[in-house]
């Protein structure tokens, strides 16, 4: 592994970790100051998100990443890294407690500059969800006119997000579909030297 693929490796672990951590002053260093995130319950600067997680973390929500497989396509200071993940978001729906699991994988445009490489976009891809009551032996209900409502990839974690009173983006890429292709396409030019397109 070259050293631009192993440090863009440890920046994509090091967001998760500092994040779910409530690391805030690391968890800046892993973004540039015009870094932007995209998310199911947020869009905006890096610096909005680590504010709005930080008040998240303090009022105890419950999000965590895991990480898996991980590629990157460097071309000169620029490169698209893909990483397998998972997000975990624990919180109340309709009075009971449950566990969402989404998979998917986290597409980030990401620039070396002055020697350090950093995320100037984070852009989720969501493939695949499910819910789960923590008690076994809950029964929940969902309404099945709102869960339709979101996409198929990512429809129980903004089900949880609507119900706890987040404003959840519906036109997240999936596994497929339009969206995605126009964000593998912004990632072609990306490594092409065009300006990125927000």
């Amino acid at each position: 592994m070259t050293a631009d693929k192993q440090a863009i490796r440890e920046l994509v672990e090091n967001w998760v970790l500092w994040r779910d951590s409530g690391d805030w002053d690391r968890f800046r260093t892993v973004w540039h100051e015009d870094g932007r995130m995209m998310a199911t319950w947020f869009q905006g600067s890096a610096e909005e998100f680590i504010k709005a997680s930080r008040e998240g973390f303090a009022r105890g929500v419950n999000i965590l990443h895991f990480l898996d497989g991980h590629t990157s396509d460097i071309a000169g200071n620029r490169a698209i890294a893909q990483t397998k993940m998972q997000i975990m978001q624990r919180a109340a729906v309709h009075d009971i407690a449950v566990d969402v699991v989404c998979t998917g994988r986290f597409y980030d445009f990401v620039e070396k500059r002055a020697g350090r490489w950093a995320i100037v976009l984070r852009q989720p891809i969501y493939e695949k969800d499910r819910i789960d009551p923590v008690d076994p032996a809950a029964k929940l209900a969902l309404d099945h006119d709102l869960l339709v409502r979101f996409p198929e990839g990512y429809r129980h974690l903004a089900y949880l997000q609507t119900q706890n009173g987040f404003n959840v983006k519906r036109d997240m890429p999936g596994p497929k579909g339009p969206a995605v292709e126009a964000l593998y396409a912004r990632g072609k030019a990306w490594l092409a030297g065009e300006p990125l397109t927000l």
